[in-house]
């Protein structure tokens, strides 16, 4: 038996080199600290208690600061024993994501969300009464018993309470386990919120055979544009000298815009004799 103690972040979906699809959850998993060690001959059954996520020594009390101080860590939030352990550990010693392999068949165990008082169709999945022609029962619980015993009888579906309660969903398989980002990808979905604890420990009721899914990774590639808007940045901008051809054509323009302008002359008679001919003759 195996374990470690993680924190739910949410599903995601990841795909294998054959085209299939497989929703995963993602449970963030810090190192887990072996807070004590629990031996046969001292406390009649073998035993670890682990320990994950820090809580400040301001919120605790004495007993909680002496048993961190014990395995020389600082106050975890959450404890958790697990029996039987495969290998052998000592007080101090911390335990990661690695201790499981793609392929292997887990349970998860967690505590589900709650959802307040609801009614006996959506806590027990009940039907519910015709909705017209006169029925007055539409969504209550129905006929609570016989007549005899003149009291409800025990284990009978009632509007109550619902979520908040501590479900195990067994024979899930580990689809990526990052030790860099302490992370472990499990197939389908588990009991929690997000941000939730839960546990993660060897199958109990495993007959599956390990089969690893060889799932694809996305990195991040340079591409041409990347490269070309690079080289862009890098290289300094150069003054452009001007060459002769262009010199002299600045130059014209130059004198073009300094040269002044004509003055207007009035025609002459002349002139305006060949514009207009039979003026003249008159």
């Amino acid at each position: 038996m195996k374990g470690i103690l993680g924190r739910k972040v949410g599903m995601t979906q990841v795909f294998t080199k054959d085209g299939k699809l497989i929703p995963v959850t993602v449970v963030a998993c810090e190192p887990n600290v072996v807070m004590q060690v629990k031996t046969m001959e001292k406390d009649g059954y073998n035993a670890i208690q682990l320990g994950v996520f820090d809580k400040k020594e301001s919120k605790s009390n004495k007993a909680e600061l002496g048993h961190a101080k014990k395995a020389n860590t600082t106050p975890k939030r959450f404890l958790k024993e697990i029996k039987d352990v495969e290998a052998t550990y000592n007080i101090g010693d911390k335990i990661d994501a690695s201790i499981f392999e793609v392929g292997e068949i887990v349970d998860v165990t967690g505590t589900t969300k709650g959802k307040g008082t609801q009614g006996v169709i959506k806590r027990h999945n009940q039907s519910r009464g015709p909705m017209g022609h006169g029925s007055h029962y539409h969504r209550g619980p129905g006929s609570l018993g016989t007549m005899l015993p003149k009291r409800v009888l025990k284990g009978k579906k009632l509007p109550g309470h619902m979520g908040v309660e501590t479900v195990t969903i067994q024979n899930l398989e580990i689809i990526e386990v990052n030790t860099v980002d302490n992370y472990i990808l499990v197939s389908g979905n588990i009991p929690g919120a997000k941000n939730s604890l839960v546990y993660i420990k060897t199958a109990v009721k495993n007959s599956r055979k390990k089969d690893a899914k060889d799932i694809l990774s996305y990195e991040e590639v340079e591409t041409v544009v990347d490269s070309v808007e690079e080289v862009k940045e890098e290289a300094p901008v150069e003054e452009v000298e001007n060459t002769p051809a262009e010199e002299e054509t600045t130059e014209a323009s130059e004198q073009t815009e300094d040269a002044p302008a004509e003055e207007a002359t009035e025609p002459t008679a002349e002139e305006t004799k060949e514009e207009n001919p039979e003026e003249a003759n008159n």
